[in-house]
């Protein structure tokens, strides 16, 4: 019987005797494994001649922080070198591991990679100094196999600074918890084995940011507070906060499309949407201060009662609308209706105001009059912004029709219909546990949120499948940040058996 670990043991110069007697046992017995393999790590890990590598790849990048099985680490130029446990890791290095093994790795701005069997990454830029560095990057290239990670300080810092290659596309990462996986005919082979009903790959997101300038960020329920870039999402009960010069646009999963302006608060109160049912949506939001240009999409559509506008001043139903709210003067707000009507209703008052497009209303505690002109021309409306909504979210009803008012220069054209993504063919498969991830190939763009899963093919194709796959969603492979990874592993192993095991 051909011994298994010989093809990785080939990578090993035959001067290794340890590596030879790792080959040899018969039936590689447990304890004797065991006790070559470190052996071999702790020879490993002995100091090695001085060679001519640059300053940059002589500094250590991070350490091996946990290894299961038989792995091994390469600078360019030096012999590889048998990976273990508190290993220091370089620049330039090129990660390998065997089948069966999986390898944690700590990098020093605090991202954490699980490398997963069969797999093999060269971590080709590397550079951290402080969170506030200008000069911090993160380039990996993914060759074959896959990772789980959990990012840190360089993308959470900058969106463009940490990414991503793959033979088939690039991953920008934007201070996420992600997978990624190249793959061929395991992956289908692994999901066969699953017997388990995959879930909808459906967005969770409310809105999505886009055609942003200056800084933007979200803080949610807890507090937490990220940095958004085109693509970023918003979530229900997120309060989206813009820079002094910043503005972007905003758009949601029914195609409501809202054009915030500079050092404006504005949160998403309720969202709810089904594209099979937008009438049972909801679409509640407030403006806690600044400026807005709004446009309802398909829930204003099907039921506007279920859509509203909350401010310091008043509340605002619509009736299928464009409008502008402008409360970015103490609390006092304007109201004006570019398309359709709104009903404006002053905060302790029962009666309200109708008002047609052309129309418009300044509420303060003072005093309530009409105004005859916008006051918010200065930013773009929402309905002249070119939107690519597939680039956004998963084709859905929201993404085949052009917004109300697209007859406008420049409106939006309806997506289309994007191409269907089949779990079982090959390609890169990225997963968002949280934060945002921005997959470009040599022809598009697609950006993914918590919850979703993306695809590249080869052929420069990218999309979404229809449901999530099996193989992500029951991944065996511990997380990166799992504490009991070894026991994981050995679980896992139990449970399952590599191809070219004896039966």
């Amino acid at each position: 019987m051909t011994n298994p670990l010989l093809p990785v043991l080939s990578l090993i110069r035959p001067r290794a005797a340890c590596w030879r007697a790792l080959a040899r046992l018969p039936g590689l017995l447990l304890a004797a494994t065991l006790l070559v393999l470190m052996t071999c790590n702790a020879q490993a890990q002995a100091p090695t001649p001085a060679s001519t590598t640059s300053p940059a790849a002589s500094q250590s990048a991070g350490e091996v922080e946990f290894l299961r099985g038989v792995a091994f680490a390469q600078t360019p130029g030096q012999p590889p070198r048998a990976m273990g446990r508190g290993q220091q890791l370089r620049q330039g290095d090129r990660l390998t591991t065997a089948e069966g093994a999986t390898a944690i790795i700590k990098l020093s701005d605090g991202t954490r990679m699980t490398l997963r069997p069969n797999s093999e990454m060269v971590m080709q830029q590397y550079q951290y100094s402080s969170q506030s560095a200008p000069d911090n990057a993160m380039v990996m290239q993914l060759l074959r196999g896959g990772f789980r990670s959990v990012t840190g300080l360089i993308a959470k810092s900058s969106p463009d600074a940490a990414r991503i290659q793959t033979a088939t596309a690039t991953i920008g990462i934007r201070g996420t918890d992600f997978d990624a996986r190249l793959c061929a005919q395991d992956c289908k082979s692994e999901a066969s084995q699953i017997n388990e009903r995959p879930r909808p790959n459906a967005a969770i997101a409310s809105a999505k940011l886009t055609q942003s300038q200056g800084e933007i960020h979200a803080v949610d329920n807890s507090g937490s507070r990220r940095r958004l870039v085109d693509g970023g999402s918003v979530y229900v009960g997120d309060r989206v906060e813009t820079g002094a010069s910043a503005r972007g646009v905003l758009v949601f999963r029914d195609d409501s499309r809202l054009t915030l302006g500079p050092q404006t608060r504005f949160q998403v109160d309720n969202f709810v949407y089904d594209d099979k049912n937008a009438g049972d949506g909801r679409f509640f939001v407030s403006l806690l201060g600044g400026s807005l240009r709004a446009l309802t999409g398909l829930i204003g559509k099907a039921n506007n009662r279920n859509v509203g506008f909350t401010t310091a001043t008043a509340t605002i139903g619509i009736r299928g609308t464009g409008l502008d709210l402008d409360c970015s003067s103490g609390d006092a707000c304007s109201f004006y209706t570019w398309l359709g009507s709104i009903a404006v209703t002053p905060q302790g008052q029962t009666a309200l105001q109708v008002l047609q497009a052309g129309e418009g209303l300044f509420v303060s505690a003072a005093a309530i009059r009409p105004i005859t002109a916008p006051t918010l021309e200065s930013l773009p409306r929402p309905d002249t912004v070119r939107v690519d909504v597939q680039q956004l979210f998963p084709a859905t009803g929201s993404g085949d029709k052009p917004a109300e008012g697209s007859s406008a220069p420049g409106a939006p054209q309806p997506a289309a219909a994007a191409p269907e993504v089949s779990v079982d063919e090959p390609g890169l498969f990225v997963y968002v546990r949280d934060g945002h991830i921005e997959v470009t190939s040599a022809a598009q763009t697609i950006h993914l949120g918590r919850g979703e899963t993306g695809f590249a093919g080869s052929d420069g194709r990218t999309g979404r499948p229809a449901v999530t796959p099996l193989f992500i969603q029951f991944d065996r492979v511990p997380l990166p940040t799992s504490t009991n990874a070894a026991v994981l592993g050995v679980i896992n192993q139990l449970n399952s058996r590599p191809a070219n095991q004896c039966r």
